[in-house]
């Protein structure tokens, strides 16, 4: 799924109404109708009111719209209408007028006017700007959303909450509406995706409102939204006269004392990827352990009895994941090295990789073309320098995968997969359950298992986020976010793989 700009989807907006054809006030009554249907859907336990603050714009049009249908099937409403500027949409007057006709309880507010009671028990739609916001909220519609969020009602946003800039940061962060639930329309907003906001935007949601699919489909972004329908096709079918070598074979140099469930749980995870082959390579003391926990991985040691000094040879494999509990000694670091000069197959870093990577950061521009690293924040943050914000993250993000000609995985809710030519894929599947000790050496193994098995990079690093997000959320629905564990990530990767079926 792409995610426009607010200029984009202004002009995807344009597109429709010229070429669907359809009249605009016609597209504004599409939109709410799908409104409606949401709030149907889930409130219909209401006992209080439904409070709805209209702006003098479009998205005004929508809660005023939304008002009337709600009036017409019942529910108590009072809609309030925000006096400030000069400047009122056509398509808001229009449905303005239609609300008058439908006895509604209109109210209009003003600086001097006192703000009404919020009760706990009401429903507060919040439509008093939208994505078109210019400048933030000063004055009357700065009163009214710090009202709002002193409420304990359930708050609704529609499209975006108001104060919130879509595309940049918003420096004031007390004049934005804390929403419980968003409903965006036909696209999710940048800004959804940034851990920053998630206080104001709370749970969001997509209402198709039928955008014209020419233009969704022919306008270009560097931003997308990773769901099942865009994962779904790059799935490998798996012939029927094929054999393990046919599904490639994947070397994991994991471990280290004390750390040796890093190991276990990297190679275990390339074991369940589809991979034909998998080979770990371990300090010499892990032997044991990985012979009992993994039966079905090749393995090799190290000279070395509690850390890695040195590489197998690296030919005959088609794809490598290094880092997870490596630790980050001399030798290590010489050894991690090696396999950046002298691998010749797609190459996953992570975890103590990337610890070596930073304390060495001259080579991060001799790493492979095309080779894919997965941080956590802290580690991306100890490879590229801190940041301002999280817009200002992400664009440090596209920067040095840019620059370096890699992919950068930054690990989190949504999930970041930076591309070389600077786009980004946000990843919609996962949960908190999988903050959790382990999670990122699963998904060391599962990227690598996929990577071997001839997925491009690009396309091992969305279905490998998208499958681990998945079977997090398939464990989750089992055992619950806080009894959630990383072998609990394995055990449901073949069911994560049947739902792309």
């Amino acid at each position: 799924m792409k995610i426009f700009s607010t200029e984009q989807i202004r002009q995807a907006d344009q597109y429709t109404i010229k070429n669907e054809p359809i009249a605009s006030v016609d597209l504004m009554e599409r939109a709410a109708q799908e409104l409606f249907y949401w709030i149907q859907a889930n409130c219909y336990s209401l006992s209080g009111e439904m409070r709805i603050f209209c702006g003098p714009g479009n998205n005004g049009g929508d809660g005023l719209a939304l008002s009337r249908m709600l009036i017409n099937s019942g529910y108590q409403v009072t809609t309030y209408l925000l006096q400030f500027g000069q400047n009122f949409s056509e398509d808001y007057l229009i449905n303005l007028d239609k609300l008058k006709q439908n006895k509604a309880i209109l109210v209009e507010l003003t600086e001097e006017t006192e703000l009404p009671e919020i009760k706990d028990e009401d429903i507060v739609v919040d439509a008093i700007f939208g994505s078109g916001l210019s400048k933030e909220p000063t004055g009357l519609p700065e009163k009214v959303i710090s009202h709002i969020n002193r409420s304990n009602a359930l708050k609704i946003a529609i499209d975006i909450p108001s104060g919130l800039f879509a595309d940049k940061y918003t420096e004031s962060r007390d004049s934005i509406i804390r929403a419980d639930h968003t409903l965006s329309f036909q696209f999710p907003k940048l800004a959804f995706l940034l851990p920053e906001n998630d206080s104001f935007v709370g749970d969001w949601e997509i209402l198709d409102i039928g955008l014209h699919h020419d233009f969704i489909n022919n306008v270009a972004t560097r931003h997308f939204y990773m769901n099942r329908r865009d994962i779904a096709p790059m799935r490998k079918p798996r012939e029927k006269y094929t054999h393990k070598g046919t599904y490639g074979h994947a070397l994991i140099v994991a471990g280290g004392y004390g750390k040796m469930g890093a190991a276990i749980l990297s190679t275990r995870a390339a074991i369940r990827s589809g991979v034909g082959l998998v080979h770990a390579h371990t300090p010499r003391w892990g032997a044991a352990i990985m012979q009992a926990a993994c039966p079905e991985a090749m393995l090799s040691l190290d000279r070395y009895e509690y850390y890695l000094s040195e590489m197998p040879k690296l030919d005959g494999y088609t794809a490598i994941g290094a880092g997870p509990g490596l630790g980050v000694e001399e030798q290590t670091q010489k050894a991690i090295k090696l396999i950046i000069q002298e691998t010749q197959v797609p190459l996953v870093l992570d975890a103590d990789a990337l610890n070596i990577l930073s304390l060495n950061k001259t080579w991060i521009p001799f790493l492979p073309k095309n080779t894919i690293l997965t941080p956590h924040p802290k580690e991306f943050e100890r490879l590229a320098g801190g940041w301002k914000n999280d817009f200002d993250r992400l664009e440090k993000l596209k920067a040095m995968a840019t620059k370096h000609g890699i992919y950068i995985v930054l690990k989190g809710a949504n999930t970041a997969v930076a591309f070389p030519d600077g786009s980004v894929y946000f990843n919609s599947t996962g949960n908190p359950g999988m903050a959790t000790g382990g999670s990122g050496d699963v998904l060391t193994g599962l990227i690598t298992g996929l990577l071997a098995q001839g997925y491009s990079p690009g396309q091992a690093a969305v279905v490998g986020v998208f499958i681990h997000g998945l079977a997090g959320d398939l464990a989750t629905r089992k055992l619950s976010m806080e009894a959630l564990s990383a072998s609990d990530l394995i055990d449901n990767l073949g069911k994560a793989f049947k739902k792309l079926r």
